[in-house]
């Protein structure tokens, strides 16, 4: 018997919520209203489960009671770009404790699904700005978006705000460093979080790292805790590839780092220091 998709999606927001643990009321809402089919490309679709150690598969049809699973699905499949895991994003959208009025940056937004689901935390007093440097990507992004005038959909990387200030900001790309314009863009108490990756050749557009929330305690510092081990498309334009080798270095010594804070403060590398760079220092201060 199939299930009535009304229902499949209420099923998936309270499996994704008991996964994740997630504490925001209106995400769960959201992910149990937004239509997760509309936001991806035809089925059948390529998927890619905690199992799936050789590799994605592909659904039996492109029936849309497939995607309502707490896999990650194709959006091209031959550039390894996939719409996330929702256990694994929701937790990260979770984690910038959202309320209503929040303006939210979301840099990577694909095809926007998971800014959708934000926009439905923040309502329509609030603002999302969701940013996409794959002009394809945008262009699909902005129509499946478009029923949502609060969701301002860009093409580019980002790192070119205008005097624009914000509640939180989430990165949907692997990075090697935020960005000093997301870092001003944050409004004090504001959340970032930020996949932070190093890359070898061989792992090709993928880069394996650590996902982490920054809060913003003052205009050089923020506080800082990783959230969790992840592997993620690399984003275009944000790396570095003297700091992709810093981090490589660091991950290697520590494969599970701590930290508490994150500095952008001019200071002499020290013992506390996780990973220090002339751009940005990671430790325990």
């Amino acid at each position: 018997m199939t299930m009535d998709l009304g229902l499949r999606r209420q099923f998936f927001a309270e499996e994704v919520a008991a996964v994740a643990n997630l504490k925001t009321p209106q995400l769960v809402e959201a992910l149990a209203s937004l239509p997760r089919e509309k936001f991806l490309r035809p089925g059948p679709w390529l998927v890619r489960g905690e199992a799936d150690f050789g590799g994605a598969r592909t659904t039996a049809d492109s029936e849309a009671q497939h995607v309502y699973h707490n896999y990650s699905i194709a959006i091209d499949a031959p550039r390894q770009l996939f719409n996330g895991a929702p256990g694994i994003v929701a937790a990260s959208i979770d984690a910038l404790t959202l309320s209503r009025g929040n303006r939210v940056l979301h840099v990577g937004a694909g095809l926007g699904y998971y800014s959708g689901l934000m926009a439905h935390v923040v309502g329509e007093r609030g603002r999302v700005v969701a940013v996409e440097v794959d002009a394809a990507l945008a262009s699909e992004a902005r129509a499946n978006l478009a029923s949502v005038p609060w969701v301002d959909v860009r093409l580019g990387d980002a790192t070119g705000l205008a005097d624009e200030a914000f509640d939180a900001i989430l990165v949907s790309a692997g990075v090697t460093h935020p960005q000093r314009t997301w870092l001003d863009a944050l409004a004090l108490g504001g959340r970032m979080i930020l996949s932070l990756t190093a890359t070898v050749p061989a792992m090709g557009p993928i880069g394996k790292g650590f996902s982490a929330v920054f809060t913003k305690t003052s205009n050089d510092a923020f506080s800082a805790r990783v959230l969790a081990m992840t592997a993620i498309y690399s984003g275009v334009g944000l790396r570095d590839e003297g700091l992709n080798a810093l981090l490589g270095q660091a991950m290697m010594r520590t494969p599970f780092p701590r930290f508490s804070s994150l500095r952008t403060d001019a200071h002499s590398p020290s013992a506390s220091c996780w990973l220090h760079s002339e751009e940005f220092c990671l430790g325990s201060n």
